[in-house]
């Protein structure tokens, strides 16, 4: 008697591998699954379905800590091999036993455990390939909880896991589960830094997969979800601190370059050469201009014109520069038009085209009337042209009359520009005409004044002295 009760005990606090050993791990078939949800022993699948799911309830109250774990083993294992279809907690259930079991397992055990685990994963595809909810496929979703824990449990697994999370973001797409999005781009860097893929595919999974967590931080923004926004903005930095030593520009530009020179018209390849370069800060590169080119021939929009616009200025190519802006206003987006506006003010300026500089800067001032940068602008090309226009002492510095009004009109349209305007008042009333120059052309303190040439400005007369 005293035997069979030790046998009895020695049989309840079996190792958890030994019991799993009978279960056909390579085999996806099961004999005594007749199609039915209770299998072909409906009282004992109730009974020990009844067991376990008792014995895992008390777990789970206690934490994952207590010893029910031990008791709900061998009723859970009954009702996995005789009954899969009876309920999909038994595969949920299960992952979370088997995760329990491979952190306590002696390292011998582990490969086994984690083959079951596989294999558990596996049978829920098998037989709830739908969610109960939707009845929509959720084998992408499953297939990420397997790849996930594939690649925590057994790093050494690596590229199986990869493989696995590559085809879970296949399916779920912007519904990626955030973990997966995280352990996909572990797993894809790893293989890189393996020597397994080209960086290419770790720079295509990054853009790929920031793309999701771009959307998703949107969508939650949007709905105000604290919680979510959260998460995301640190799966966005976990997945940019792992991106980190594969984002120099010299790789990326060598990546994206070879492409591009493969398929210079593929509209979706070089609006993804044009996010990641400047996303990772390379818009300095020749292609991050050519492929921005390329892109507005395809489908130019006013978005794309402004930004060749605005490289082009950067290029001091000035004209070419005018031509991308003038498109650039086309946009909707009025606050922006009026910066269009000033950046062709500034080109024109850089032409020494003053009249048309002028012009553009007075339609930035139409959208943005508090825009002081304008009449600096405009002030600042009325002083360069002192002594241009003039041929005596007063024609050739009234123009600083003209220009004084617009530091003054400035600093009014934007006080935190006062004390640059104040020094440049200070330099430029130090060059007006002096009481004796003016008393020689007879003109009066205080009298108005039209500025002669392009300028063409009606004024106010003042003195240096």
């Amino acid at each position: 008697m005293k035997a069979k009760v030790i046998i009895l005990l020695l049989g309840l606090g079996f190792s958890f591998t030994v019991l799993m050993a009978s279960v056909p791990v390579k085999s996806m078939s099961n004999p005594q699954d007749n199609g039915s949800k209770y299998g072909k022993d409906s009282v004992n699948c109730i009974m020990n379905l009844s067991l376990y799911r008792e014995f895992y309830r008390q777990w789970k109250q206690s934490h994952y800590q207590n010893a029910a774990v031990n008791d709900l083993i061998q009723p859970w294992n009954w009702v996995f091999k005789n009954c899969p279809r009876s309920t999909e907690n038994i595969y949920v259930d299960g992952a979370k036993i088997l995760r329990y079991k491979i952190d306590k397992a002696p390292e011998v055990n582990k490969k086994a455990l984690i083959d079951t685990l596989m294999m558990v994963y596996d049978h829920r595809l098998q037989y709830f390939p739908n969610n109960y909810r939707t009845h929509l496929s959720q084998k992408g979703y499953i297939l990420g909880r397997k790849g996930v824990d594939l690649f925590q449990i057994d790093p050494a697994s690596y590229k199986k896991a990869y493989q696995i999370l590559k085809e879970s973001v296949a399916l779920t797409g912007l519904e990626t589960k955030g973990a997966v999005l995280v352990y996909y781009f572990r797993a894809a860097t790893k293989m890189a830094r393996q020597g397994d893929v080209d960086t290419s595919v770790v720079v295509d999974t990054y853009d790929q997969i920031s793309d999701y967590v771009d959307a998703n931080l949107k969508k939650y923004e949007s709905q105000n979800n604290t919680g979510k926004i959260s998460e995301y903005k640190n799966i966005k930095g976990s997945i940019e601190l792992t991106f980190e030593p594969f984002a120099n520009c010299s790789d990326l530009v060598r990546i994206y370059k070879k492409k591009y020179d493969a398929t210079p018209v593929d509209a979706d390849l070089l609006r993804k050469i044009v996010r990641v370069l400047d996303n990772k800060r390379c818009s300095d590169a020749p292609l991050f201009f050519n492929a921005n080119v390329s892109l507005y021939k395809i489908n130019p929009s006013p978005e794309s014109a402004l930004l060749i616009g605005k490289m082009l200025l950067q290029k001091q190519k000035y004209s070419e520069a005018i031509t991308y802006l003038d498109a650039a206003t086309k946009s909707d987006d009025t606050a922006s038009v009026g910066n269009i506006y000033m950046y062709m003010a500034q080109a024109y300026r850089a032409l020494n085209d003053f009249p048309r500089a002028r012009i553009m800067a007075r339609k930035s001032l139409k959208f943005n009337p508090s825009n002081g940068a304008a009449y600096m602008l405009i002030g600042d090309m009325y002083a360069e042209s002192a002594g241009k226009c003039g041929t005596n002492a007063l024609t050739s510095t009234v123009e600083y009359w003209a220009a004084v009004d617009k530091y003054i009109q400035a600093k009014k349209a934007d006080p935190e520009m006062t004390v640059a305007m104040n020094k440049r008042i200070a330099i430029y009333k130090a060059h007006f005409p002096t009481r004796e120059t003016l008393f020689f052309y007879n003109i009066k303190v205080g009298s108005k004044y039209r500025v002669p040439c392009w300028i063409d400005e009606l004024t106010t007369v003042r003195s240096s002295n």
